[in-house]
Order: structure tokens, then sequence, then C-alpha cells
């Protein structure tokens, strides 16, 4: 079995690459590695997890761009029997500074990753990392009750597929990412192709490098153990559902294992492992034994109080369920960071 998986050196792509090379699957990453330079960083981030990759003979890295016709169809070579696309711009600020490169990463990138696959590869199973920011502002619409230390939705216990995705704002992220969303629904659609939408909460893990403006939960955490300031925007009561990268990609293999022909699924750790910004900081404290300097600035445009995923859908459909709670995710993601504290300087 060959696999491509784009962004391959990022947070999900470079778990998805390893999960399946130790299933003796021939997987091929694809990644640019601009990480880095689209948040500013003088020094290496992805460029780690493409070296880490380096130690699995059976993981054939290439580097190119996802909106590169030739890169794409290169690292297809003679075909795949599954694409999974983690590649493009995962900043809600960095969108905003640069929203025409943000579309061409997002929209045009996956747009191209499909037609590629569609040429090559018709047969092939395409999972496309979505986000929940493609529902946008009406998710603020949902009534919210406030407690000491987080929010929490009055009437429900997460967000399910049905929730609009249009007659609201977005940013250009969470526009340039719906549009991604709809283009694979209707490679399904039209050209009657595999294709799989997760529509992904906060993800983490090991191997994550986080920054102010993506990435949050590896960024509390380097920020603590380096004595850096952390900035909230809002007041930290924002309560988000957490899941680590490892079950996620399990969520793939079980939409590419299925018989469905398309899916849609809000994918995250549910209301079972969920986090305020401020209960998170305090486990932090416990694990690190210092808290960070905390300063509070304005909420961004955007950013969803509350956001917590139903999974009912994938669990009775793909029999999927997250598997590593959030108490021994954060502890898996601080080991790694403190072993590796040098990165981080």
């Amino acid at each position: 079995m060959r696999i491509l998986i784009t962004g391959g050196a990022g947070l999900v792509g470079s778990h998805a690459a390893e999960y399946f090379a130790r299933k003796k699957w021939e997987v091929v990453a694809l990644d640019n590695l601009m990480r880095s330079q689209i948040f500013g960083y003088d020094k290496g981030s992805v460029e780690y997890n493409w070296k880490y990759l380096g130690q699995y003979k059976n993981i054939k890295r290439i580097k190119g761009d996802v909106r590169n016709e030739k890169d794409v169809n290169i690292a297809l070579g003679k075909g795949v029997d599954a694409v999974i696309h983690t590649a493009g711009q995962p900043g809600v600020p960095s969108s905003v500074r640069m929203p025409l490169e943000d579309f061409s990463i997002n929209a045009f990138g996956t747009l191209n990753v499909l037609e590629c696959t569609r040429k090559k590869s018709p047969k092939a199973t395409v999972v496309y990392c979505s986000t929940n920011k493609v529902y946008g502002e009406n998710i603020d619409k949902i009534a919210l009750k406030e407690l000491k230390t987080r929010y929490i939705y009055q009437d429900r216990k997460g967000i399910d597929e049905a929730m609009l995705t249009d007659l609201t704002g977005h940013t250009p992220y969470g526009v340039s990412k719906l549009v991604g969303d709809l283009y694979t629904q209707e490679y399904a659609h039209i050209y009657g192709m595999k294709t799989g939408v997760f529509r992904m909460s906060c993800i983490y893990g090991a191997r994550q490098f986080g920054f102010e403006d993506q990435g949050w939960v590896a960024w509390f955490i380097i920020a603590t153990l380096k004595n850096k300031p952390i900035t909230i925007y809002g007041d930290g009561k924002q309560v988000r559902d957490l899941l680590y990268a490892e079950d996620l990609v399990k969520g793939y293999e079980a939409f590419m294992n299925s018989k469905l022909q398309h899916g849609i699924f809000n994918t995250g750790g549910g209301p079972q492992n969920t986090t305020s910004l401020l209960e998170f900081i305090d486990e932090i404290e416990n694990l690190l034994g210092k808290r960070p300097k905390i300063t509070f600035s304005d909420w961004r445009p955007s950013d969803q109080k509350v956001y917590i995923s139903d999974i009912s859908k994938i669990k009775k459909i793909l029999g999927w369920q997250p598997r590593i709670s959030v108490k021994e995710g954060i502890s898996r993601l601080t080991d790694w960071v403190v072993h590796n504290e040098s990165y981080f300087s």
C-alpha cells in the first residue's frame, strides 16, 4: 500500500507518516518546509520533523509545494492508494496579514492536490484536514454560561456537522479552509472519488512547534519553560476540546478502511477532553513547577469562546473515539518539549 501525505513535516503530517510507516506502508511525505518562514521563526521547526522521518526507510521525503502541479505529480508517482492532505497555512492572524498567500495555500493547494490525484489515482481515498473554523462566528450565537474558570454551552454538549457554515464571518483562514472543504466534498459528488472531510478541533502532540499565532497548546508549554510572557486574548475562560495527533490519525485510518464513499466528521477530543486557557495554565504549573507571566488583551476577530466537537457521528459510523486523555497528552507533549529544550532557545 502506498500513501501520500502532504505537509508531511507538520504535526499531523509527521504523525501520520510515522503511523503508516510503522504499518509497513510505502509513505511519501511532501512538504515545502515553509512553516518557520510563515511564523517568522529564525530556527528550524518542521525541519526537526523532516529529519526525524528520515529514520524510516519506507518514508520518501520530497521537498515540494502543493500548489505546484509538477511537485504533486512527482509525489504521486505511478499512483497511490490514499492521500492525507494536511498541508496548509494554519494561522488565523497570519491569514489576516496575508490573505492572498493564505488562499493560495489552503484553497488552491487543496484543489491542485484533488485534481492531480483524480487524474493519477482516481480510486485513492483522499482525507482532507478541515477545521472547526469553517463554522465561523455561527458558534458565537450559541448561548453560554460563565463559570469561575471557563464558559460552557447552556443547551448542548458539542457542535455537530449540521452547524451552518454560511451567513457569518470566518476570518480569511476560515474561508480558505472552507473552500478546500467544499472542493473535497465536490470531488466525491461529481467525480465519484472517496473523500473524507475531518473538521478538526485543537490537535496537539509531541513534535509540535507552537507559536503565539498557531499551536497554542505547545506555545504555552514552551513559553512557560523558557520564561517567556504569554498573551491571552480575551479573559482566558475560552474552552477547546483537545485531541492528540496519534488518535486523529487513527480516525483517518478508520475512514480509509470503511466502505463509505464520502463523509464529513467533526473530530476532536469531544466533551470528555476539554480545557480552558486558565485551566491549562494551572496544569502546566503542576507539570513544570512554575507559572508563566500572563498579560491579557482584546479578543481576536472570530475567536470562538467555546468550541467542543460533538463526536457522536464519527463514533457511531467509524467506531472511533479518543484514547489519549488531555492529562496524558499534555504530559507527553511537556516531556518532549523539556527533552528538546535547545530548539526553543
